[in-house]
C-alpha cells in the first residue's frame, strides 16, 4: 500500500495582494510551497507527492523542488477553475498510477508549518476507517447571528470541531466520490471542499490530530506570523 501526498497549490493568491502567487512568495529566502513540501518529503510514510499547480508555475515548481531536493515529486498537475477542480484533477492523476487501496493525503500547499506528528496520525486514522480528517476543538463561543448588529443564540462549542488539511482518503473511495459529484453537482460548488463533498455524499469523517500551529496562509499578516512561528523556539521547561 501506498501514500501519495496532494498538494493543492493552483490558487492566485489575490487577498495577499502581491505580484506572484502567496504559494511562491519567498520567506527567508525559501519559497512557502518548499516549506510545506519539505514537510513531506522527509516524512517516512510518504511516498510520492502531487503537485496540482497554477498554470505558467509549472516549471517553476520543478527548479525549486530540485534545488530543495524535493525528490519524491512525481508529477505535477493543471489545476482547475475551482479547488474542487483542482482536486479532482489532482486524484485522476493519481487514479492513472496506483490503486484503490493505497492513501492519499490531501493537503493545502499554503500551510507550511504542518508537522510529523499531524500527517502520521491523518494516515493512521485513514487505515483504521477508511479516510482521516485533521480537525481541533472550537475554544472560542461561537453565535449566531440574527442580523450583523446582534445574537441571541449560541451553539454549544463542545459540539463543533475545526477541520483543516491534512485529509487522508483511500483512493478507490476518492475517485469514486469525485466522480460522482462532478456528474451529479453535488458538493462542487462555492467553498466546498473535498470533506464537506464527502458528507454530501452521505460519507462518514473520522477526525483525526490537528494543530493550531498548522495556519493557512491568507492574508499578509498570516506571512508574518509565519515567519514568527519559524524563528520561534520552544521554553525548555515547558511541558
Amino acid at each position: 500500500m501506498s501514500t501519495i501526498a496532494l498538494i493543492l497549490a493552483s490558487g492566485k493568491g489575490q487577498r495577499t495582494r502581491q505580484d506572484i502567487p502567496k504559494q511562491f512568495i519567498n520567506v527567508y529566502d525559501k519559497p512557502i510551497i518548499i516549506y510545506t513540501l519539505e514537510n513531506f518529503q522527509k516524512h517516512p510514510e510518504i511516498d510520492s507527492i502531487f503537485v496540482v499547480c497554477l498554470d505558467g508555475w509549472h516549471d517553476i515548481l520543478r527548479a525549486y523542488s530540485r534545488q530543495y531536493n524535493i525528490t519524491k515529486l512525481e508529477d505535477i498537475v493543471e489545476g482547475g477553475a475551482t479547488v474542487q477542480e483542482s482536486s479532482r484533477n489532482g486524484v485522476f492523476a493519481i487514479k492513472e498510477k496506483y490503486t484503490d487501496d493505497d492513501i492519499v493525503v490531501i493537503h493545502d500547499g499554503i500551510r507550511p508549518m504542518v508537522d510529523e506528528e499531524v500527517l502520521s496520525d491523518v494516515i493512521a486514522t485513514c487505515r483504521k476507517y477508511g479516510n482521516g480528517v485533521t480537525s481541533l476543538p472550537y475554544n472560542e463561543q461561537i453565535f449566531r447571528k440574527l442580523d450583523d448588529t446582534c445574537t441571541k443564540e449560541y451553539i454549544v462549542r463542545e459540539t463543533l470541531r475545526r477541520v483543516q488539511t491534512p485529509q487522508a482518503y483511500k483512493l478507490g473511495k476518492l475517485h469514486w466520490a469525485y466522480k460522482k459529484a462532478f456528474e451529479e453537482e453535488i458538493g462542487i460548488y462555492g467553498s466546498s471542499y473535498v470533506n464537506t463533498m464527502m458528507v454530501d455524499l452521505g460519507e462518514t469523517l473520522y477526525f483525526a490530530s490537528g494543530s493550531d500551529k498548522n495556519i493557512k496562509i491568507t492574508t499578509v499578516d498570516d506571512i508574518e506570523m509565519f515567519k514568527t512561528l519559524i524563528s520561534a523556539k520552544k521554553t525548555s521547561w515547558l511541558k
